[in-house]
C-alpha cells in the first residue's frame, strides 16, 4: 500500500515522519535508517534488528563452515587484515 505526505525540513535539518507513516512502518524513537541520496532522491531505509535466533543459527552454521574448512581463528584474523587494507586503498 503507497502512502503519500507531505513534511518539512525544521531549521536543525530535522524531517518528521507524518505518524500514518510511522504506524505503517512500525517506527518509533530510537528507530535507525539508511539515508540514500541519489539526484534529487532521498530514500531512507528502516533498519531492522536481526531477529535473535536467526542470528544465532547464522553464527552456529558459520562456526560449522569453518571448522569443516578448518579455517583457524588467526586466517580469519588475516583475511579481515587483507580485505581492510584493501578497501583503505
Amino acid at each position: 500500500m503507497e502512502t503519500i505526505e507531505i513534511t518539512s525540513v525544521s531549521s536543525k535539518g530535522q524531517v518528521v515522519i507524518p505518524k500514518s507513516i510511522r504506524s505503517q512502518l512500525s517506527i518509533g524513537e530510537g528507530t535507525k535508517f539508511i539515508v540514500i541520496a541519489d539526484g534529487s532522491n532521498l530514500l531512507l531505509k528502516k533498519i531492522n534488528e536481526p531477529d535473535k535466533a536467526e542470528f544465532d543459527a547464522l553464527i552456529r552454521r558459520t562456526r560449522e563452515v569453518m571448522k569443516n574448512r578448518k579455517v583457524t581463528p588467526k586466517d580469519l584474523q588475516k583475511a579481515i587484515k587483507a580485505s581492510r587494507a584493501k578497501r583503505a586503498r
